[in-house]
């Protein structure tokens, strides 16, 4: 069981590595030849240039200039300068929103530390439960004098715990209301002042039921123009281009290194040409002279592109039954995307399109019935990924304490009583333990989600996010607690009545706050700190840019800035709002910690955003229903164990009282839910109407269907000529007939068992 000198070692050394990261970062962002890696966003933005193309030789690498050392821990103020309209401007309102969660954790951990130490913590230390309970052999140290405890049973003292649990759960809801309408009014505000683009006029529409007279584009124009005559405009189907993508990526490849043998040898006035090697990487193979080898690589893959192009766009089975359909208005495209097209909820299914660099094109050519099969196949392989990692969870727990690793280690008896390596065992290895186990999962569930069919970037790292999130709930908190205090008391369960054990097990759960407290250090302030030092691209980048690098082009990709990535940080931030808040009643000496990473948190990620990560799309803070959804899970779960504590220890006047807080708390979000929630899901109408107005008053010429034509081309089509033009014929409007190929029933007015629409009643014609 950790101490207060153990924790105090622990805190040490994380203290001096994020020192040490602090310290290395801030003389490193001053070196010419790593300031693509630090400032990769301005350099996106055209706004900077590097400074190794000017000054002697030495200065484009190494700078010489002292006094920027002496300032060297300047980008803190620096980063928090920017107004939070000016970073909305530069960075989006994704990655304001997301600093919000940083600050949402300061608004409500500090004001319930403060009131934790006061109050709370003086009335579990004045007591001597836990000394009077060694005499049974229960583990335990000086922090847990601090938690509940070190309470008796039945005493009057708990009165005490459940007015603060009602004074923090009323001050957390009081600070996510606020929030939840601010940040509601910032994304109708953003959505309102933002610019044209081309998610706001356009839907994605999927399951296009098949006709056999009409082609998936002809039979989409047709039902647009029948029920949506006035609005729509224009489409574009969606292919299954994934091996033409592949094509396309490997000639790029291949025109690069093209691009390098002729850029060296027009360099070096050589006589001798180049040569290498056909094998992998140019390691082994026959060797070839290079600009000839990669220059028939290059022509090759065109007529194969080329060719594949032609069978993707002209064989019908490459076309998805989905498309992208753009409307003339944002009222038009709200109207489609908010309401269901048919009688049949199964088809003709719209959503609001995402905006194009937001869309994941690989998952578009997945069939729309296979999806349901695939998410039952991700749940049920999602549900052993989180049964089977309690296997390595209960092994770090058996590193928690000396006596785990002597049971477990026996051959490490010797050195682990040594009085430093058993403090560094129990206040710094299990944290750093769970750490490592937890590296790979993101990249896990990601593909997951990926194989689970959505569409866009956004909807995969939300979707992702929750099952980090999930896994973390289930493994890390509730894995730990139970797993650990058993590893912890096992002498204790052993020795002791059945009947005795749900009180040990009351004891026991708030002392696991130490374990906790171990990993919030190496997490979330050490990891913190590394994050700004950017360790993995900074290498990486050199590597590249001394082996691979080829051209200017490439220098600009080896940069690497990133993105906030919200399917790790928003988990990650979520598991320390449900350990701030079980424990605040519980064991307030973990806040302190947990303040610290917040503050820590939300200097480095301003300056992070301001500076480093380049956004991969924007959806105006759509996830912030999932992160209030979360916090108030963190609060129910704080409320039902603080019941379930205080049950075993047998405080029968004073729990019945907490059996309001979670039905107040479940009232609260339903609350939320239904007044904010829809500014996140929905498109106002009214809202679309100002603006469509407000444009066609400014820009009375606009071309829009030239706008939105190619906006929703796969990225390998890009620089292609459409296929077809649709063009809405004045003949067309002034009739009311929109012209079909469709035979099937053309002399009845039923609908056609294919399409659910209307049939034609006349050869060519259909009437509205």
């Amino acid at each position: 069981m950790a101490t207060f000198k153990d924790i105090g070692v622990a805190a040490a050394i994380n203290i001096l590595t994020a020192f040490g990261f602090l310290v290395a970062f801030a003389f490193l962002r001053l070196q010419p030849y790593n300031d693509r890696v630090y400032f990769p966003k301005w350099y996106i933005k055209g706004l900077r240039h590097s400074p190794r193309h000017s000054g002697a030789a030495v200065r484009k690498f190494v700078n010489l200039d002292y006094r920027s050392y002496l300032s060297f821990l300047n980008w803190m103020p620096a980063a928090l300068k920017m107004p939070e309209p000016e970073l909305i401007d530069h960075a989006g309102l994704d990655s304001a929103v997301y600093l919000r969660i940083y600050l949402l954790g300061l608004k409500i951990f500090v004001p319930i530390a403060l009131f934790a130490f006061a109050i709370l913590v003086p009335v579990n230390w004045t007591n001597k439960t836990l000394e009077l309970l060694s005499a049974s052999k229960l583990t335990y140290s000086d922090i847990d004098k601090l938690s509940i405890s070190n309470i008796p049973n039945e005493s009057e003292r708990f009165w005490a715990h459940l007015v603060m649990a009602y004074t923090f759960t009323f001050w957390t809801c009081y600070v996510l209301y606020k929030e939840y309408k601010l940040i509601a009014g910032m994304r109708l505000h953003f959505l309102a002042s933002e610019q044209r683009r081309p998610d706001q006029f356009s839907v994605l529409v999927r399951n296009v039921p098949p006709d056999p007279d009409e082609s998936v584009s002809e039979l989409v124009e047709h039902f647009f123009l029948v029920n949506h005559p006035d609005h729509y405009l224009t489409h574009q189907v969606v292919f299954n281009a994934n091996k033409l993508a592949k094509l396309v990526k490997k000639k790029k490849k291949m025109r690069n290194w093209l691009d390098f043998y002729q850029l060296k040898y027009s360099r070096n006035h050589q006589t001798i040409r180049l040569t290498t090697k056909v094998g992998f990487l140019g390691l082994w193979g026959e060797r070839v002279d290079a600009i000839d080898f990669y220059t028939t690589e290059v022509e090759k893959l065109s007529k194969e592109i080329e060719a594949e192009r032609e069978r993707t766009t002209s064989n019908p089975k490459s076309i998805m039954p989905a498309a992208f359909v753009s409307f003339r208005t944002r009222w038009g495209a709200a109207v489609c995307a908010q309401t269901q097209q048919t009688r049949n909820p199964t088809i003709w299914l719209t959503e609001w399109a995402p905006e194009p660099r937001d869309v994941y094109w690989e998952n578009l050519a997945i069939p729309f019935v296979s999806l349901t099969v695939r998410k039952l196949i991700m749940f049920v392989a999602f549900f052993f990924l989180t049964f089977f990692f309690m296997i390595p969870i209960t092994f770090v727990q058996s590193l928690a304490s000396i006596e785990g690793m002597k049971k477990r280690l026996p051959f490490l008896k010797r050195i682990i009583e040594r009085h430093f390596i058993k403090t560094l065992v129990q206040g710094f290895l299990p944290g750093l333990a769970l750490k490592l186990f937890l590296i790979f999962l993101p990249s896990i569930l990601m593909l997951m989600s990926k194989i689970e069919g959505y569409t866009s970037r956004s909807s995969l790292e939300r979707r992702s996010a929750s099952r980090y999130y999930f896994f973390q709930l289930i493994n890390v908190f509730f894995g730990s607690i139970m797993v650990g205090a058993a590893f912890e008391q096992l002498d204790t369960f052993l020795h002791k009545s059945a009947n005795q054990i749900p009180q040990i097990i009351g004891v026991a759960i708030p002392m696991k706050a130490t374990f906790f407290i171990t990993f919030i250090m190496v997490d979330g302030w050490a990891g913190v700190a590394g994050e700004i030092l950017r360790l993995k691209p900074l290498i990486f980048f050199h590597i590249k840019n001394s082996l691979f690098v080829k051209t200017e082009k490439d220098r600009e990709e080896a940069m690497d800035p990133g993105s906030l990535g919200f399917n790790t940080g928003e988990p990650q931030i979520q598991l320390y709002f449900l350990l701030g808040l079980v424990y605040a009643v519980v064991t307030p000496m973990l806040l302190p910690f947990i303040i610290v990473f917040f503050g820590l948190a939300f200097v480095v990620y301003r300056h992070q955003i301001i500076n480093v990560y380049n956004q991969e799309y924007e959806s105006g803070a759509a996830f912030w229903p999932d992160v209030h959804g979360r916090i108030i899970t963190a609060l129910i779960i704080s409320q039902v164990l603080l019941m379930g504590l205080l049950t075993t220890k047998k405080a029968a006047q004073s729990t019945p009282f907490l059996l309001a807080l979670p039905v107040l708390t479940i009232w609260f979000h339903r609350f939320c839910k239904n007044r904010f929630e829809s500014a996140f899901v929905k498109y106002p109408l009214q809202e679309a109407m100002m603006k469509d107005t407000l444009e066609r008053a400014r820009e009375p010429n606009l071309n829009l269907k030239g706008y939105l034509q190619n906006a929703y081309i796969h990225p390998v089509f890009k620089g292609e000529d459409d296929d077809e033009s649709y063009e809405v014929t004045k003949e067309w409007e002034q009739e009311g007939l929109v012209p079909t190929k469709r035979q099937s029933r053309r002399n009845t007015p039923l609908p056609s068992k294919y399409s659910g629409s209307s049939s034609p009643s006349l050869p060519d014609v259909v009437q509205e």
